[in-house]
């Protein structure tokens, strides 16, 4: 017989919004096609002069280095001291979040492989289990958060950047010295909050309407 425990419940939903929370944000980060699919639909070898390979090589070479790779380089770009230390930042938080959804991933996986083996189950708050209040907070915050930034991207984007890396001004670059700007245009940024949001929305739709069907099945099965 299976014992209940509200500890677990929140244990689980915690973790599962987590992965949820930091598998969305590395899509776009670990997904370099998304990056490449910008290139011609936002005609940037047309608008900076540079050739598809040319900015190709640099985006690669910067998310190396944003991803661990020891040396710092844009391919034939110019880049600054200034704008390096900034990438540095970037590397923190990028790291950060894909160990963060590895480490989340292997603690639910061991959470939910205990719980099996020792016969206990997470408790059903208001009829809901975990993964339907994991999916409707992290929802309802993100929904929230869309809502504000879709009313002033670029001062969502700023506050973004006064949150993430405070009392800093190196994420302004000069065109002139960090060519790599140029071929990072806001409108991909956007586009990659796009994307998390939708993963995420997505995401939380179907842990809550899993956990709905699953209450039914339940009670039907009573």
């Amino acid at each position: 017989m299976k014992t209940t425990s509200k500890w677990l419940t929140a244990v689980e939903a915690i973790l599962i919004a987590l992965v949820l929370l930091s598998g969305s944000i590395a899509a776009p980060i670990l997904c370099r096609p998304f990056y490449y699919a910008h290139i011609d639909a936002m005609d940037l070898p047309e608008r900076t002069g540079f050739t598809r390979e040319e900015i190709v090589t640099a985006f690669d070479e910067m998310l190396d280095y944003c991803l661990g790779a020891e040396e710092f380089s844009t391919g034939v770009l110019k880049w600054s001291e200034s704008g390096k230390s900034h990438f540095t930042d970037v590397r923190g938080l990028f790291l950060l979040d894909v160990y963060g959804f590895g480490v989340t991933a292997v603690l639910l996986i061991i959470l939910l492989v205990w719980m099996k083996c020792t016969h206990r189950t997470s408790a059903r708050l208001a009829g809901r289990g975990p993964g339907f209040w994991a999916g409707a907070g992290l929802g309802a915050v993100f929904l929230l958060i869309a809502g504000l930034a879709a009313l002033d991207f670029d001062r969502a984007f700023t506050v973004f950047h006064a949150i993430f890396f405070p009392g800093k001004t190196n994420w302004l670059f000069d065109p002139a010295t960090d060519q790599i700007i140029l071929v990072l245009p806001q409108d991909f940024f956007r586009n990659c909050a796009i994307l998390i949001l939708v993963l995420l929305v997505a995401g939380c739709a179907a842990l809550i309407l899993y956990d709905i069907l699953r209450g039914r099945k339940q009670r039907q099965a009573d």
